[in-house]
């Protein structure tokens, strides 16, 4: 664990472990360098090895329309839910000439463009998912497996530009998906608006390293036929798909290796075998696939089609490309006999007939009946007197050959019911999965249930004495390092991604979290022993207490630096408990690396200053406040295990701007001595003053850096560091406060 000397590599191929992975022609990160040669990235062409901020500067308050003062989740609470569900179940069956309705109902479409919306998602990284409209904007909106969603967002056009800006694309995307399958039969779980829009596509998300769409999955493996090998975060078998090849591994049928596959990549998506099951069922209980037609007819994706096709792509000028002569998958054929009802013909379909192997009309492997009355096959999209051989993709045969799937497909069979119940509730995962906390959920639809996977922590106290509290910790004997440190590895779990982790909730004292190697669980129990029976005595949570022993922390340093300040606190945190706590799917959020506390738990393809910027992005911090905290941290001695990496000061435990001061002293030099670690020497005298790792001495060697280096390291600004500080380090504390949102 030494953050010194990472040398030991990573068993997995040496890929980047949580945030992005190896881009294979150039051995960097894509998503914190890439390959970009356009003029508005010179710089990244030019010199390809420095440090992409990019990713800590998405979705500026320059590319948002709708201003400051606008906020949308009050916007929302303003519209006619009833009227805009209302206006949803009406266009279902409403066809137009342009792009017609299979069966005269557009269910079977709206559901696809909801559930790829939702299935980006992966809990690697919490990043993906609908909860932002992105699919909107590229690569999404391109990606081959999201083809013709493009009509989707267009047929909506009308309803959102009715209701405007009191309901956003990202909840418009997901009810229309809802309000299909109520139309359909299905009684939905619920509903929950809240999601706002981005206005700028999300271009430094790690999609994966492949160079070309659809390219062989094995890029993505350390060994295709071991899943769990995938490199990580990635959910999806390929680039452009959303969860697995419908015609096989790599486009070899074989349902047996595909149901592998789908059980990795839907676990990742932090579903289990019945969950994963109930929406393969649920999903093609309705609407159908297409490729009744030749795929090279089709133009280009909407990213690359011409100026005059206004944002649609995929359209065929040769031949007719609508109706049943629609290309999208490019397999054929619907899997139920009645694709636009929520009943039971899945299990019919999948459950009554052996199955063959055979090739769409565009050439897409598909599986078919052996033998099937005509009665049971579904009729034409445009022609009920014409019917069409059903068919099933190589998952849906994974469903019934794979032993512990045909067990839930044949209980879900058996009882109608609780299959739909099962497939209602993981709809509503999948569809809420990114949303954060149930308090999030705006809307009258909103379960009164909760759930697990919803992370729920009951509200605390906020009748107790701070200003008594802090005097208690004050004097409890803990260190400025122990508290500090133990406050930031409780609240450095929040992810903006997805809205889980942080200090609320005290998971930090529950497994897995206080097991974890990044956490120091011996430091941990002795910090937890002191500030547990202070909380229990004074009527404070513990969540409450961890927080308020840090900002008391930074208080007393700040004074011993010789500033007065008062780090903000607001009570009422709550205290979770073990069995509201999803152990398995909190592994996600293990720190492998922490650049705020020089702590990285071995060596990876990417660099350190690297999986720095990505827990930056995640906790949503500027360029400028990841600076300032790291600043801070150093000369707190917050340093994972007490190294003395990177901690330039002589005062430790005081709030000065001592680490950029001596940073930028041009009276030292930086010297490599391995991998990972610098002595930093006098220049006169050649004694090594201090050490220090790559995370530290990226604030001075890149510009941007070193320019807020410079800043916090000015005579007249030792106020404005601490000020600054103070400021970032209450917007981590605070980052899961959405009870006061």
């Amino acid at each position: 664990m030494d953050a010194y000397d990472t040398n030991e590599t990573n068993t997995a191929g040496g890929k980047c472990p949580v945030p992005h992975g190896q881009n294979s022609s150039t051995g960097q990160c894509p998503v914190m360098h890439g390959s970009n040669t356009s003029a508005e990235n010179k710089p990244m062409h030019w010199w390809p090895k420095s440090l992409n901020l990019d990713i800590l500067h998405q979705h500026d308050s320059k590319t948002n329309p709708m201003g400051e003062d606008f906020d949308y989740r009050e916007a929302v609470k303003t519209l006619d839910y009833d009227a805009v569900k209302k206006d949803l179940k009406a266009l279902m069956t409403e066809s137009q000439d342009w792009w017609p309705a299979d069966w005269g109902h557009y269910g079977g479409l709206m559901i696809r463009m909801a559930w790829h919306a939702a299935g980006s998602y992966r809990q690697g990284d919490g990043r993906g998912g609908a909860g932002t409209g992105n699919l909107r904007f590229a690569p999404l909106n391109s990606w081959p497996d999201n083809g013709n969603l493009d009509k989707a967002r267009r047929l909506l056009w009308p309803i959102k530009k009715k209701y405007g800006s009191k309901i956003s694309w990202a909840d418009l995307m997901i009810l229309a998906g809802n309000m299909a399958y109520e139309s359909m039969g299905l009684k939905t779980f619920g509903f929950g608006y809240g999601r706002a829009d981005i206005w700028h596509p999300e271009k430094d998300t790690y999609w994966g390293a492949e160079q070309e769409w659809l390219a062989p999955s094995d890029m993505r493996y350390g060994d295709v036929e071991k899943p769990e090998t995938m490199d990580n975060p990635l959910a999806a078998v390929q680039m452009g798909l959303i969860y697995v090849n419908p015609e096989g591994v790599n486009g070899k049928p074989d349902p047996l290796k595909t149901a592998a596959h789908v059980r990795e990549t839907f676990a990742r998506m932090a579903m289990n075998d019945e969950e994963t099951a109930a929406l393969t069922a649920g999903g093609h209980t309705v609407g159908k696939c297409h490729g009744n037609g030749r795929a090279e007819n089709l133009g280009p994706e909407p990213e690359a089609a011409e100026l005059h096709e206004q944002g649609l792509g995929w359209n065929n000028h040769k031949t007719r490309g609508i109706g049943r002569d629609t290309v999208t998958s490019g397999l054929e054929g619907a899997w139920t006999t009645e694709p636009t009802k929520f009943d039971d013909g899945y299990f019919k379909m999948l459950l009554n007939h052996d199955w063959e192997l055979t090739e769409s009309p565009a050439g897409a492997k598909q599986w078919q009946p052996v033998d099937i009355a005509e009665e049971d096959k579904p009729i034409d999209v445009e022609d009920p007197s014409i019917r069409y051989m059903p068919m099933m993709t190589d998952a849906d045969m994974a469903m019934k050959m794979d032993p512990t799937y045909r067990e839930i497909i044949e209980r879900f069979a058996k009882d109608q019911a609780y299959f739909e119940d099962c497939f209602a509730r993981a709809w509503f995962k999948l569809t809420h999965r990114d949303m954060g906390p149930k308090v999030r959920y705006i809307g009258p639809d909103v379960p009164d249930e909760d759930l697990i996977w919803q992370d729920t922590v009951p509200a605390g106290s906020t009748d107790y004495d701070v200003t008594a509290l802090k005097s208690k910790i004050a004097a409890c004997g803990l260190s400025i390092g122990d508290m500090v440190s133990t406050a930031w590895d409780s609240a450095r779990t929040f992810r903006g991604s997805d809205l889980r982790g942080g200090a609320n909730g005290a998971r930090i004292r529950l497994a897995p979290m206080k097991n974890w190697a990044a956490n120091e669980p011996e430091r941990l129990n002795k910090v937890l022993s002191v500030l547990v029976p202070i909380a229990k005595e004074s009527g404070s949570s513990i969540a409450d207490i961890i927080v308020l022993a840090g900002n008391v922390g930074i208080e007393q340093a700040a004074r011993a630096a010789g500033c007065e300040v008062e780090v903000p606190f607001a009570p009422g945190r709550g205290d979770a408990s073990a069995e509201q706590t999803d152990g398995e799917s909190f592994e996600a959020l293990e720190p492998v690396a922490d650049g705020f506390r020089n702590y990285q738990q071995k060596a990876f393809a990417v660099k350190p200053e690297e999986l720095l910027l990505d827990r930056a992005q995640l906790l949503g911090l500027t360029a400028v406040e990841m600076t300032v905290l790291i600043g801070g941290m150093r000369v707190l001695g917050t340093n994972y295990g007490g190294t003395p990496f990177g901690v330039f000061t002589e005062q430790v435990g005081a709030l000065t701007n001592d680490f950029f001061v001596n940073l930028t002293d041009m009276s030292y030099t930086w010297n490599p001595v391995c991998e990972n670690g610098y002595e930093i020497r006098d220049r006169k005298s050649g004694a090594t003053n201090w050490t220090a790792t790559r995370v530290d001495l990226v604030f001075g060697s890149n510009s941007i850096l070193r320019a807020y280096a410079e800043v916090y390291a000015q005579d007249d600004n030792k106020e404005k560091f601490v000020q600054d500080f103070v400021a970032a380090w209450a917007k981590v504390m605070a980052a899961d406060r959405f009870d006061l949102a």
